[in-house]
C-alpha cells in the first residue's frame, strides 16, 4: 500500500475514533499498532522493538521532569487561595469604572496564568469567584462568560506553561529550549491579555450595560487603602513569577530546578494564607499524580504515532504536498496554523502537538522558518483551541461551576469575540516576529 493512501486512511481512522469518544492516549496508540503492522507487513516483534526503544526514550527526557513539578506548585496555588485576595482588592480598585470588574478578572487571570500554567485551575477558580459577582453586578451573560473563559487560557501561554515544556521536550531543537520558549511567550501572552482588556474596555463604555461600574456608594475605599490592599495581594505572586521566572531567564536554574523552586514557593505562600496542611499536600500530590499519568500517557500515545507516520513515510507525504505547491512560503504557514485550529476544535492541545510538531517543525525549517517563532505560533493557535466549539475544554470547565443561569448558549456567543481576538493577536505575531524573538535575544542571545 503507498505511503499516500497510508497517511489518508491514518489520519481518518484517528479522526473517527476519537469522534466515537475513545480516551485519546489509547487511540493513538491503537491507530500506531494497526497502521505500524500494516507497514511493516505484520511484523510484531520488530514493532515492540520500535515501540520500546521511542516510549523509553520519553521517560529518560530530563525536561519533562519539569511537568509535575510545575503541575504540584499549581495545584498548591489553587488551594492556598491565592488569587482570591488579589480579585478582591481589584474588585474595589477598579470597580468603579465600566466593566471596570471584567477588567478585574483579566488581570487576575493574567498575574494567576503566570503562577499555574494550566487552564483547568485559572477558568474554575475565576468561574467560582467572578462568575457569581460578575452577575450579581448585572453585567451581561455572554461577556461575562467570554472574560471569564478567555483569561482563564492565558495559562497555557504564559510561562511558567505546561505546553511550552512539553513543546520543548518535543523538538530536542537548542532555538526551542523550554528556557527560549518561556522568555519567547511572555509577549504575547500579555499583548493578548491587553487586547483582551482593550475590548471589554472599549465595549463597555460605549455601552455601559453591558458592564456597569459599582455604585458610588459602595465605593468607600481611600487611595491610599486601595494601594495598600492592592500591593499586599499582587506582591506574594508576583514574587513567586519573579522566583520562577527570573532564575529560567538569568541562567541561575534550569526549567526543571525552577519549577522546583516553585513548588517550594508556592508552598511558603499556601503557608502564610494558612492553608497548608497535611489534607492539602496529600490532594495537591495525588491530582499531580493523576494528572502528569494522564500527560505521560499521552506522550507515549502520540510518540508511537508520530514514530510510525513518519517511518511509513507519512511526514514526506505531507512535506512534498506543502513544499511543493508554488506559492508563498506564508500561504503555506497560513495552511498549517489553520490546520492546527481545526485540529483545536476537535482534540486535546497535547495530542495535537505530539502529531504536529513532528511533522510540521521540518517543513517550517526548510522555508526558512524561525524555528521558535514557528513553535510560538503553534502555541498561540493551540490556546484557541480551549474555546472553540464542540469541545472548547474551557468551556465546560466554566459551565461545570457557574451558576445556572449561565446557559451554554451564553458561553457560546460570549467567547466568539475572545476567538476573533486570539485569530488578531496571532496574525499581529506573524507581522511583527521580533514580538516573539526580541525577548530571548535579550536574555539568551542570537
Amino acid at each position: 500500500m503507498s505511503p499516500e493512501i497510508l497517511t489518508i486512511l491514518m489520519f481518518a481512522t484517528l479522526v473517527g475514533a476519537i469522534a466515537l469518544g475513545h480516551p485519546l492516549a489509547v487511540t493513538l496508540a491503537s491507530v500506531a499498532t494497526l497502521y505500524g503492522l500494516i507497514d511493516n507487513g505484520f511484523n510484531v516483534p520488530a514493532l515492540l522493538d520500535l515501540f520500546v526503544n521511542n516510549a523509553w526514550g520519553i521517560f529518560l527526557n530530563y525536561t519533562l521532569v519539569a511537568v509535575p513539578l510545575f503541575i504540584f506548585m499549581a495545584q498548591i496555588l489553587d488551594r492556598s487561595k491565592v488569587s482570591e485576595g488579589l480579585f478582591d482588592a481589584l474588585y474595589i480598585v477598579l470597580g468603579g469604572l465600566r466593566g471596570g470588574l471584567g477588567l478585574a478578572v483579566i488581570v487576575v487571570s493574567t498575574v494567576f496564568a503566570a503562577t499555574t500554567g494550566i487552564i483547568g485551575a485559572s477558568v474554575v477558580a475565576m468561574g467560582l469567584m467572578a462568575g457569581p459577582a460578575l452577575l450579581r453586578r448585572g453585567y451581561d451573560r455572554g461577556m461575562s462568560a467570554g472574560i471569564i473563559c478567555s483569561s482563564g487560557t492565558l495559562g497555557i501561554l504564559i510561562p511558567p506553561s505546561i505546553m511550552l515544556v512539553v513543546y520543548g521536550g518535543l523538538t530536542g531543537l537548542k532555538e526551542t529550549s523550554v528556557g527560549n520558549l518561556f522568555a519567547a511567550a511572555i509577549l504575547p501572552g500579555l499583548i493578548l491579555s491587553l487586547l483582551y482588556l482593550l475590548y471589554v474596555g472599549v465595549r463597555c463604555a460605549i455601552n455601559p450595560d453591558l458592564g456597569p461600574p459599582i455604585p458610588p456608594e459602595e465605593r468607600t475605599a481611600t487611595a491610599a487603602q486601595k494601594i495598600s490592599m492592592t500591593m499586599k495581594s499582587f506582591v506574594p505572586p508576583f514574587s513567586l513569577i519573579l522566583i520562577v521566572m527570573g532564575t529560567i531567564l538569568a541562567g541561575v536554574a534550569t526549567p526543571t530546578e525552577a519549577a522546583a523552586l516553585g513548588g517550594v514557593g508556592a508552598m511558603i505562600l499556601a503557608l502564610f494564607n494558612r492553608k497548608l496542611n497535611w489534607e492539602v499536600i496529600k490532594q495537591a500530590s495525588v491530582s499531580t499524580a493523576r494528572t502528569t499519568a494522564m500527560i505521560m500517557a499521552l506522550f507515549v500515545g502520540g510518540k508511537l504515532f508520530s514514530v510510525v507516520f513518519l517511518s511509513m513515510g507519512g511526514g514526506d507525504v505531507v512535506s512534498d504536498a506543502l513544499l511543493g505547491m508554488d506559492v508563498s512560503p506564508y500561504v503555506v504557514l497560513a495552511i498549517m496554523m489553520a490546520v492546527v485550529f481545526f485540529l483545536g476544535m476537535f482534540i486535546d492541545w497535547a495530542a495535537i502537538l505530539l502529531v504536529v510538531v513532528p511533522i510540521f517543525t521540518p517543513i517550517a525549517m526548510d522555508l526558512d522558518f524561525n524555528p521558535l517563532w514557528f513553535a510560538m505560533l503553534v502555541c498561540i493557535n493551540l490556546q484557541t483551541s480551549f474555546l472553540t466549539p464542540p469541545f472548547g475544554y474551557a468551556l465546560f470547565y466554566f459551565k461545570g461551576v457557574a451558576p445556572p443561569e449561565y446557559t451554554m448558549g451564553d458561553i457560546y456567543k460570549g467567547i466568539l469575540p475572545f476567538v476573533g481576538i486570539q485569530v488578531v493577536g496571532l496574525v499581529l505575531m506573524i507581522v511583527f516576529p521580533e514580538l516573539i524573538t526580541w525577548l530571548p535575544s535579550v536574555f539568551f542571545g542570537g
